[in-house]
């Protein structure tokens, strides 16, 4: 089973490559790619975000830095998991 994990944060998910994860990883049952998703940047500052269109607090994920670092990653028979705060639980 490959799985694509896109991050800010790559260096987090090292500790996946220990115990159970880390064994199904090495025995190949388990292919699992870390993209940082600055990789797909354009500036010098390697920016993922940016204030909301039309003002407002906080800040949003930049669509296009998303849509080629999706373009490139997915395939023709890829299940995307998209984890959101208004999503469902997965328990």
């Amino acid at each position: 089973m490959r799985i694509d994990v896109v991050t800010i944060f790559p260096a987090c998910l090292d500790p996946l490559r220990q115990s159970l994860p880390g064994k199904a990883i090495e025995s190949g049952v388990v292919d699992l790619r870390v993209h940082d998703l600055r990789r797909w940047t354009h500036d010098v500052h390697h920016s993922v975000d940016d204030a909301p269109y039309g003002g407002g607090p906080g800040m949003v994920m930049k669509a296009p830095v998303w849509g080629e670092a999706l373009d490139e990653i997915c395939s023709g028979e890829t299940l995307l998991v998209v984890p959101t705060p208004a999503g469902a639980l997965f328990t």
